[in-house]
C-alpha cells in the first residue's frame, strides 16, 4: 500500500522527534524531509501541536494493535499483559521522546489523540479482566488495578530514563524486572 502524504509527514516528524525531541519538530522541516512542499504539512495539520498529537495518536494505535494481536493468540492473558507492560518499559527506553510526548502535558485537545488513548486503555483493561478471570490477577476493580499497573510501568520507565534504575546500580533492577516483580506479588 502506498503511503499517503499524511503518513509521509508523520514518518518524517517521528524521525525528527526521535533525533532531537519536540523542539526539533517543525512543520517546515517535516515538509522538507518528506519531499513535499514546505506548505503541504499545513494542509494536514493546523499547527505543530496538531502534528505532535497525530504522532502520539499513531504511536498509541500501534501499541493497541500489538496488544490486540497478542490477546487474539494462544498465550495466557496474564503473560500477554506481562509482556505488554515489559515491552512498554523497553519502548520508553528505546523512544524516550515519544514516551515523553505521549505522556506529557497537552495544552490543546485532539479528538484523534483522545480516541487513540481510549482505545489503547480499553485493550489494556481487556487484558487485566482476562487475567482476573483466570485467577492470575487479584479480583477487584479492574480499572484501579490497571491504574496501578500503568503507574508502575510508567514510573519504572521514567526512573530508568532518568538514570535511577539499573540492574547493577540504583534500584538493583531495570524497569521490566520491577514490572515482573509486581505481577508476581499480585498473583493471589
Amino acid at each position: 500500500m502506498t503511503p499517503t502524504t499524511r503518513d509521509l509527514l508523520l514518518d518524517a516528524a517521528e524521525q525528527l522527534l526521535d533525533a532531537g525531541g519536540v523542539e526539533a519538530v517543525t512543520l517546515r522541516e517535516v515538509g522538507r524531509r518528506s519531499g513535499v512542499s514546505h506548505n503541504a504539512p499545513y494542509k494536514h495539520f493546523a499547527n505543530k501541536e496538531a502534528l505532535l498529537a497525530a504522532i502520539a495518536a499513531r504511536e498509541l494505535r500501534r501499541r493497541r494493535d500489538r496488544l490486540t494481536a497478542a490477546l487474539a493468540g494462544t498465550e495466557p492473558p496474564e503473560q500477554v499483559l506481562r509482556r505488554s507492560l515489559r515491552r512498554y518499559a523497553e519502548w520508553a527506553q528505546e523512544y524516550p521522546a515519544r514516551f515523553k510526548l505521549i505522556y506529557g502535558r497537552w495544552t490543546t485537545h485532539s479528538d484523534e489523540l483522545a480516541e487513540a488513548a481510549h482505545a489503547a486503555s480499553a485493550q489494556l483493561l481487556t487484558a487485566v479482566r482476562a487475567g482476573q478471570a483466570t485467577g492470575a490477577l487479584p479480583p477487584g476493580d479492574p480499572d484501579r488495578l490497571l491504574a496501578l499497573l500503568r503507574a508502575l510501568a510508567h514510573g519504572a520507565a521514567d526512573l530508568a530514563l532518568a538514570g535511577h534504575l539499573a540492574p547493577d546500580g540504583k534500584g538493583h533492577a531495570d524497569a521490566p524486572t520491577l514490572i515482573d516483580d509486581l505481577l508476581t506479588y499480585l498473583h493471589p
